[in-house]
């Protein structure tokens, strides 16, 4: 092995602990509420796959989220870089117990594409979108998710949260942590299936109902943390 491989495994090894450590604190110290949960429920007693999509910058606590709904006996799936970057996401996904897809639909579109398609129709799992990444334009929903709900036949699911107190990195989707011990309110909105056999010009108004129902439910959720 290489310094260079080595000094990069060590880095793995040391950071991954860390983000485990972050992620145990400001889960288990934030009082949360969910809104809107009876959309899932009825999803959930299906059994059949569906799409959670939400915005890049609120992948933090939706994935919390997830989580929750892996331990309900769901199958959750998570795209994620390829890259090295995505080595310690890839990794706590796993011991979550989500499936993972190594794949970019930047970098590897079409790839990511099939193989989210395959976990769907052939193993039942229901995979994760960040639906205005990975790399922006921010809030602005994606066709791909709807190409992919619509090819699948599974429904997808809006949903967001806010925080009454949150650092907000500087990248392009603003992303946010909750600080500990903040108020979180998760909103989760009503499932959208796309109809089969329209055109890519015919899905554009499903494309900006999924837009605004995103933008609407944070704007939801931001209120209820106000509200509270």
């Amino acid at each position: 092995m290489t310094n260079k491989k080595l000094k990069r495994r060590l880095q793995t090894l040391l950071l991954e602990p860390l983000v485990r450590l972050l992620f145990a604190i400001i889960w288990s110290s934030c009082r949360v509420r969910v809104e809107g949960e009876a959309n899932i429920d009825e999803l959930v007693q299906s059994g059949k796959p569906f799409i959670p999509c939400y915005w890049h910058q609120h992948h933090f606590y939706c994935s919390w989220y997830m989580r929750r709904l892996i331990r309900r006996g769901l199958k959750i799936g998570f795209l994620i870089s390829p890259s090295r970057d995505g080595d310690i996401p890839a990794k706590l996904a796993r011991a979550w117990g989500g499936v993972v897809v190594r794949g970019s639909t930047t970098r590897t579109g079409a790839q990511a594409m099939r193989d989210m398609y395959k976990i769907i129709v052939k193993d039942g799992v229901s995979p994760v979108t960040t639906s205005d990444g990975p790399q922006g334009p921010i809030h602005i929903f994606k066709l791909g998710d709807i190409l992919l709900a619509q090819f699948t036949q599974a429904p997808l699911l809006p949903l967001s949260y806010a925080a009454s107190r949150a650092w907000q990195l500087n990248s392009w989707d603003k992303f946010l942590i909750p600080k500990p011990f903040a108020k979180i309110v998760v909103t989760i909105g009503e499932p959208v299936t796309i109809p089969k056999g329209l055109s890519a010009e015919d899905l554009e108004p499903f494309r900006l109902q999924m837009e605004n129902a995103l933008k609407s439910l944070t704007e939801k959720s931001q209120h209820q943390v106000g509200a509270n």
